[in-house]
């Protein structure tokens, strides 16, 4: 699925640049308009740079915290290092496990996207914060050759920005 994104000043603009989407013969059930009075970037989906973070996050903690707890147990019992003297060997062990556990889980937040999430990343920023201010983004959403027919259509409106995307199966 191909995404074309253009960033417009007003309100007048987006709406004359729907139209002349319509006039051409767009299917406008592939045309939206984000912004005051229209979809918002939530409502729209599209723009939601939380959802692949999340997933990416699930996917590498299945796989690092087991691995994790196995390392930590395995380290400990491989340097017999003593951290609870009290804990005795086995408990010494766990306490590894544990520990490899929870650096496990740091790694798939840190490196699976967390700071993404945290912080927020890629293009979809830009765009939240210019409906913050005001402006309004029309996107179409479709096969290349019909967000190419609407890159000339919107050229004319001469948007501030105009971006095309290209979606990843998974």
């Amino acid at each position: 699925m191909n995404y074309l994104v253009a960033v417009l000043a007003d309100r007048i603009q987006a709406e004359a640049a729907y139209s002349a989407l319509e006039k051409e013969g767009l299917p406008m059930d592939a045309v939206s308009i984000l912004g005051k009075g229209y979809k918002s970037a939530e409502e729209y989906g599209f723009l939601d740079p939380k959802k692949p973070a999340r997933k990416q996050m699930r996917l590498m903690a299945f796989w690092l915290v087991p691995f994790g707890f196995v390392a930590g147990f395995a380290f400990n019992a491989a340097t017999q290092f003593n951290l609870f003297p009290w804990a005795g060997t086995v408990g010494n062990q766990l306490f590894g496990a544990l520990f490899g556990g929870i650096a496990g889980a740091m790694g798939s937040v840190f490196v699976g996207g967390g700071t993404g999430l945290i912080f927020g990343g890629g293009d979809a920023l830009p765009y939240r914060n210019r409906l913050k201010v005001g402006k309004y983004l029309i996107v179409v959403r479709g096969a290349a050759n019909l967000t190419n027919q609407a890159n000339r259509i919107l050229k004319a409106f001469q948007p501030e920005t105009m971006q095309g995307y290209v979606e990843r199966m998974q």
